[in-house]
C-alpha cells in the first residue's frame, strides 16, 4: 500500500517537474553557427546565400516582402520560410528595420498605437499590422505546405531586431492557433524590442515552452520602448552575451535584473548591428558575399 502511495507521489512530482522543464535548451552552438545566418539572409534577396553558410542543403520556400509602412510606401517588411532536412527543422524567419527612417516611424507608431493580440493582451500595431500582412500575402500558404509534408520537424522561428518582434507575435500566434505544439517550437531572436504589454507577456510566457531571447551587451533596442512605458514588458527568457560575445548568462524571469536590464541604455548601435562578431547589415545587403567579420 505504502509502496503504491510513494509511486504515485514520485509519479506527480516528476510530471510536474517535467512540465516546467523546457523540451528544447538553449544551444550556443546552434544560435551562433545556424540561426544567426537564417536571420541575416533575412535582409538579402537571395536568402539562400546566407542560409548555405549554416545549414547544409536547406531550401528556401519563399521570401515575402510587404509595404509595412502607412508613411512612406517604400518602406517594407519580410519574411521566408524554409526547411532544413539535416535538422529535421522548418524555419521561419523575419528581417529587422532597413532604414533610419523606417526605424523612426515604427518607433513612433509603436508608441502611439496598439492592437488587442490573438493570445490575449495587446502588442505594437506596427508589429502586428507587418506580421499579418506578411502571413497573409503567403507565408500561411508556405508553413501550411511544409508542415503538412513534415509533421514532425520542428519549428525554428528567428529574426534580428523589428524580425525578433515579428518572430515573437509568429510563435505565439501558430502555437495558440495549434497550428505547431508548443514544444515542437524554438524561438530565438537577436536584439528583439520590447513587443507587447503584461498580458501579452504572461500568456506568452504560458504559450511558448521554449523561448531565447539574445542580447549582446549594450545592444539599445531590446530597451525599446522603456520597461512599462505604455505598458510594454519583455518575455522570457532573456540570453545576455557579454561584449565579445564569448560568455552568457540567462534570465529566466520576466525583464531578469542581472542581464541586459542591468546596464544604462546605451545609444551606441554597434552591438546592435553585430552579433556572435557578424556585420550583420553588411552580410545580408551583400547575400553574404561580403564575408568580412566585424
Amino acid at each position: 500500500m505504502f509502496d503504491l502511495l510513494y509511486f504515485l507521489i514520485f509519479s506527480v512530482i516528476f510530471i510536474q517537474i517535467s512540465l516546467t522543464q523546457k523540451s528544447i535548451t538553449y544551444s550556443d552552438q546552434l544560435a551562433r553557427n545556424k540561426l544567426i545566418y537564417a536571420a541575416i539572409a533575412s535582409y538579402g534577396t537571395v536568402p539562400d546565400y546566407c542560409m548555405n553558410l549554416g545549414f547544409n542543403n536547406s531550401k528556401i520556400r519563399r521570401q515575402i516582402t510587404v509595404p509595412c509602412d502607412t508613411v512612406d510606401p517604400n518602406d517594407t517588411c519580410s519574411g521566408f520560410t524554409a526547411v532544413s532536412d539535416e535538422d529535421s527543422a522548418i524555419l521561419v524567419v523575419f528581417r529587422g528595420t532597413t532604414s533610419d527612417e523606417q526605424l523612426a516611424v515604427e518607433g513612433i507608431e509603436t508608441v502611439k498605437n496598439q492592437m488587442p493580440w490573438i493570445s490575449g493582451g495587446v502588442v505594437s500595431e506596427y508589429f502586428g499590422d507587418a506580421f499579418y500582412k506578411i502571413w497573409n500575402s503567403g507565408m500561411k500558404d508556405d508553413f501550411n505546405y511544409l508542415i503538412s509534408k513534415h509533421p514532425n520537424y520542428q519549428v525554428w522561428v528567428t529574426g534580428h531586431s523589428l524580425g525578433g518582434a515579428l518572430a515573437s507575435l509568429a510563435s505565439s500566434y501558430l502555437v495558440f492557433n495549434h497550428l505547431t505544439p508548443s514544444e515542437n517550437l524554438l524561438l530565438v531572436t537577436f536584439g528583439q524590442p520590447r513587443t507587447g504589454n503584461v498580458t501579452y507577456t504572461q500568456n506568452f510566457d504560458l504559450l511558448i515552452e521554449n523561448s531565447y531571447r539574445i542580447t549582446h551587451s549594450h545592444d539599445p533596442v531590446p530597451h525599446l520602448p522603456g520597461k512599462g512605458h505604455h505598458g510594454y514588458w519583455h518575455h522570457k527568457s532573456e540570453v545576455f552575451y557579454n561584449e565579445k560575445m564569448t560568455g552568457w548568462e540567462i534570465c529566466e524571469e520576466d525583464e531578469g535584473q542581472k542581464c541586459s536590464n542591468a546596464n544604462a541604455v546605451d545609444l551606441d548601435f554597434q552591438d546592435h548591428l553585430h552579433y556572435f562578431n557578424l556585420d550583420i547589415l553588411t552580410l545580408g545587403y551583400s547575400n553574404c558575399q561580403n564575408s568580412t567579420n566585424s
